[in-house]
């Protein structure tokens, strides 16, 4: 019997897991943007050494799952099971990093939405008493994202005012058993929603249909309502995106002025740092939340948040075949305090 589930897409969790340990490490774009005091690592070589831009996306992985590691003296050998996922191909900087991390690995595609993805997998899977600790990682990489889904960087294409800049980071979480909070209460599992959309350079009026979708699940499913909440934030609709997401929420009686806001919004100055519609990626809910949001928690100037994270299914050759993208958002709640 499922007695964890509430409505029709809602788990409550009845044994909440503890976030740990979060890390984060941004790209020099990243971190020259607003929130650059809050990630944990900015580096100013975005090859990372490496010699293509998808194998400097999985150091990444690894530099992110290890800078969450050591704050709280653990290591890989402590963790039961990997959770993670980026936007390329087979997962492939995801893969390549747990490669090297050998820890029993569940491999996520998600696109953007893959870190509340993961978050939700690993809590329930340590809720359910299978595992007492679980890292997830989430990632993207400017270079590695424009070179499958758009042009070579060489070509030094025009971007539409409607597009976003790919975040060029990672995020990773250690899920635990035990632990003083802050807490994974509730997670919200997204449908596949398609409204038409076929701009790949204007993902986020792809992906607004899909986080109002699952925000009015959660709100329906648990009874909870925006004022419940000290953050309401997506994961990368960007400018336009936010501003379609928030009109129709309006239209569902949700008045989400004072707490809604967008990760794709917060992580860059869009005027000075020229990204059109802000940012986007994998990385981007996954270094604002690791980042800014965990610290924010940890602080108790947050103490009850709903994260949505994003995500544009489509893919190259999707694209090129002319069909529309199809999107997805999964929600989770993170608190402070257990009721």
């Amino acid at each position: 019997m499922a007695v964890k589930k509430i409505g029709s897409q809602t788990i409550k969790l009845l044994n909440p897991p503890s976030i740990i340990s979060a890390g984060s490490i941004v790209g020099p774009k990243e971190g020259d943007g607003p929130l650059a005091q809050y990630f944990d690592k900015i580096v100013q070589d975005d090859l990372l050494g490496e010699d293509s831009w998808e194998m400097a996306e999985s150091a990444l992985v690894k530099e992110a799952a290890n800078i969450a590691l050591g704050k709280v003296n653990l290591t890989l050998d402590d963790m039961e099971y990997m959770f993670g996922g980026d936007l390329l191909n087979q997962i492939m900087s995801t893969s390549f990093a747990a490669r090297d991390m050998k820890v029993p690995f569940f491999g996520l595609y998600g696109a953007c939405s893959n870190f509340t993805e993961s978050l939700s997998l690993a809590s329930m899977i340590v809720d359910g008493g299978y595992a007492d600790q679980v890292i997830t990682t989430t990632s993207s990489h400017f270079s590695s994202a424009e070179r499958q889904y758009r042009f070579p960087l060489e070509s030094g294409n025009q971007r539409p005012l409607t597009s976003q800049w790919t975040v060029t980071g990672a995020g990773a979480t250690i899920i635990s058993s035990v632990g003083e909070g802050p807490y994974i209460t509730y997670v919200t599992t997204g449908k596949v929603i398609d409204f038409g959309i076929k701009d790949a350079a204007n993902m986020g009026a792809a992906m607004a249909p899909a986080a109002v979708d699952t925000i009015r699940a959660h709100f329906t499913d648990t009874g909870f309502k925006p004022e419940d909440y000290d953050l309401i934030i997506t994961g990368d609709l960007g400018i336009i995106g936010h501003e379609i997401a928030m009109e129709l929420l309006q239209k569902e009686g949700y008045n989400m002025s004072k707490v809604f806001k967008d990760c794709g919004v917060e992580v860059f100055d869009n005027e000075r740092q020229d990204t059109h519609s802000g940012g986007s990626g994998c990385g981007c809910s996954a270094v604002v939340s690791c980042g800014y949001l965990y610290k924010e928690l940890q602080a108790k100037k947050l103490n009850k948040i709903l994260i949505v994270s994003t995500g544009a299914l489509l893919s190259s050759t999707s694209s090129l075949q002319g069909e529309s993208i199809p999107s997805i958002a999964h929600a989770v709640t993170i608190e402070n305090k257990l009721n």
